[in-house]
Parts: structure tokens; sequence; C-alpha cells
């Protein structure tokens, strides 16, 4: 029977046994400075360096 459907046992593992991620070049929209992403930048969307992105980022307390 299928008595495993549904659970999360094997596979994957969120993604993390795949090898080094495709990174894509992009440029700050805050600062300006050229940074990598590890998604395809969309020109309608801004995208940040790691140091502005953890300004914008609300703390964690």
């Amino acid at each position: 029977m299928d008595e495993d459907r549904g659970g999360r046992r094997g596979g994957g593992g969120g993604g993390y046994d795949r090898g080094p991620r495709q990174m894509y070049d992009a440029v700050c929209s805050d600062c300006g400075q050229a940074t990598q992403v590890p998604f395809k930048p969309d020109p309608a969307r801004p995208v940040y360096c790691r140091d502005c992105f953890a300004k914008r980022r609300p703390r964690r307390f």
C-alpha cells in the first residue's frame, strides 16, 4: 500500500544535494555595487547586495 504518501522521508532533502548553485550577475539597487544572486534577476524588481539586503531586513529579537 501507499502508506508513505505525503511523508518527507528520503528524496531531495531540501535541495541541498544538487551541487553548486547557478549564480547570476546583478547590480545592487541601493548602492550600485556588482553582486551575484542565486536567481535570475527580474528588471522589474529590485536586487540587493548582501550588505544592503541585511540592512533592509527587519531585525529579529
